[in-house]
């Protein structure tokens, strides 16, 4: 498996739509791979293909901590079947904005649709953080950053931050919030 570099903001592909998966073969298994270890060695708990430069519908998932046993999501061409009525709110952070955080107001719960890495039908049932994770990953597909869900105020704060740091060529720091989505 290889590690992948994290596209940051602001970058404009990640405001792209990404194209469906067509088929699940063994190209699409390597990136799913490839991605899960992307996003373990970041760390992180969740990369959509986009944060690779990659415009297809895939996402990669993984909420187990440190000395759990890895319980990992490879999802192609994910949608969502049902959302919740009620809402949760997560304190978000993203591999793409690393150091950066804010409040999300999201469906507390989820079904989702998703074609796994052998290529079968899935049906996953998510609610609290790994709904929350669910849907932040999914709306990368769509070019969306989760500092689109907050005020214009805050997410422009945030983006002259990141942009600030790529002019000055200035490194960010690793990637070393345990909730980077």
């Amino acid at each position: 498996m290889a590690l992948l570099p994290i596209i940051t903001a602001p970058d404009p592909r990640l405001k792209q739509v990404a194209a469906p998966v067509e088929r699940i073969d063994e190209e699409v298994r390597r990136l799913m791979d490839d991605m899960l270890a992307t996003m373990q060695d970041a760390p992180g708990i969740g990369l959509a293909a986009p944060q690779v430069g990659v415009l297809k519908r895939v996402i990669v998932l993984d909420l187990a901590r440190e000395g759990e046993e890895p319980q990992p999501y490879r999802m192609a061409n994910p949608e969502l079947t049902w959302v919740s009525d009620e809402d949760a709110s997560y304190e978000e952070g993203c591999l793409s904005l690393p150091d950066h955080y804010a409040e999300v107001v999201r469906p507390a719960a989820v079904k989702v649709r998703y074609l796994d890495h052998e290529g079968e039908i899935r049906e996953l049932a998510a609610d609290g953080l790994l709904a929350t994770c669910v849907q932040h990953e999914m709306d990368h597909l769509d070019g969306i950053l989760f500092v689109d869900h907050i005020s214009a105020l805050k997410r422009n704060m945030i983006l002259r931050k990141l942009l600030k740091a790529k002019k000055s060529s200035k490194p960010a720091r690793e990637h070393d919030a345990a909730h980077a989505l």
